[in-house]
């Protein structure tokens, strides 16, 4: 891919982003999206075929970006885990962007109608739930979690639930401060006893 075309698809991307979420997925035409980019249809084509395979494309980009800030902040500790200061790295670095948001429940509705794309999605949070449990497991012997959550896979899912559970009634609400604090606090309270230690009764 020449470095004109990735300028092109990058551009295609950003303003599609814009559009998607000002209007939602189903209610864009390829137009607009040209119009926002300043690009003509051909531009379009030449980088995909569908507004649904830029749509995909929009989803997987910001997806894996939100995957490799989880990895990253969580990446920063030494084999054991400070779980509030986890919690405020990783929160910090989380996309609580509204336009985002809205993005991301119209593929999740796009997903649930359609089996191949829900496969991707699936995917998607498989691997980011790896890369909570990955962290978590590392830390085993040096930091215990709560017995209730189970195993390192428990706790990662118990992570993500947070995480769509926050986002979902920021959706309504718009209040990014207060969500941020609040995701902080759920899983602060998740990850340890409750008091921002861990449940030492667990090895």
């Amino acid at each position: 891919m020449t470095r004109r075309r990735v300028r092109t698809r990058a551009k295609l991307l950003d303003a599609a982003f814009s559009v998607f979420a000002a209007k939602g997925f189903g209610h864009v035409s390829i137009e607009e999206v040209c119009e926002a980019a300043g690009y003509s249809r051909g531009a379009f084509y030449s980088n995909f075929s569908s507004l649904d395979e830029l749509f995909f494309a929009l989803y997987q980009e910001r997806a894996e970006l939100i995957a490799e800030q989880v990895s990253g902040a969580l990446a920063l500790d030494g084999p054991g885990l400070d779980v509030p200061a986890a919690v405020d790295r990783v929160t910090d670095v989380l996309l609580l962007d509204r336009n985002w948001l809205l993005v991301k429940t119209d593929f999740l509705v796009h997903a649930a109608r359609d089996p191949d794309v829900a496969r991707s999605l699936l995917e998607h949070r498989a691997r980011l739930r790896q890369a909570i449990a990955d962290r978590l497991a590392r830390a085993r012997g040096h930091t215990a979690l709560p017995a209730v959550l189970g195993d390192t896979d428990g706790a990662a899912h118990a992570v993500v639930a947070a995480y769509d559970g926050v986002t979902t009634q920021l959706l309504l609400d718009r209040d990014v401060e207060h969500a941020r604090a609040w995701l902080k606090q759920l899983l602060t309270a998740l990850l340890t006893d409750g008091s921002g230690t861990p449940d030492h009764r667990q090895n």
